[in-house]
């Protein structure tokens, strides 16, 4: 009897989990880096919208206590989602980089806010892969505003919001 080759399995397109595979406690864990990282900007904003100096900033610090505020709603939408899949939310935030320069706090922002919109893009994949449309649709909520932060930052910086498709 002649063996049969073995079909070999489609390989998911590069970013994505093949849904099989994926898990709610994947997503849990997923959701809570993205906690973490919620947890970062709130910190980030707050201190950040405090200690930026110079008349050219004056607009953007009061700009940074409204994504601070923001933020914080992000990481109560997050957590309710990581406690309602069975996980439990982290209490650790992702370090916060700080500096006497406006723009080099400016840049950390807009650097962390280009990961938060390429993470949050695939947890709406991931989410959806898992039927969890509800989440998925939350999460675009979160992007939305991620998306508008990432562009008063760029904005503030003279610069186009980068393509975090490259990330």
């Amino acid at each position: 009897m002649a063996k049969q080759p073995q079909k070999q399995q489609s390989k998911p397109h590069v970013g994505q989990e093949p849904s099989q595979s994926f898990t709610r406690q994947d997503l849990i864990d997923a959701l809570n880096e993205d906690l973490s990282r919620e947890y970062q900007a709130i910190i980030a904003y707050v201190v950040y919208s405090q200690t930026i100096k110079g008349a050219a900033y004056m607009n953007i610090a009061e700009e940074l206590e409204t994504h601070a505020k923001q933020e914080l709603e992000h990481a109560l939408k997050v957590s309710y989602h990581i406690d309602y899949l069975g996980g439990t939310p982290t209490v650790t935030p992702k370090g916060v980089k700080v500096s006497d320069k406006a723009e080099d706090m400016l840049r950390f922002d807009l650097d962390n806010e280009n990961q938060t919109v390429k993470n949050y893009r695939e947890r709406v994949r991931q989410a959806e892969s898992l039927g969890e449309y509800a989440i998925a649709e939350d999460l675009r909520e979160i992007l939305r505003d991620e998306q508008e932060h990432q562009n008063d930052l760029a904005t503030a910086l003279g610069i186009d919001v980068p393509d975090v498709s490259r990330l």
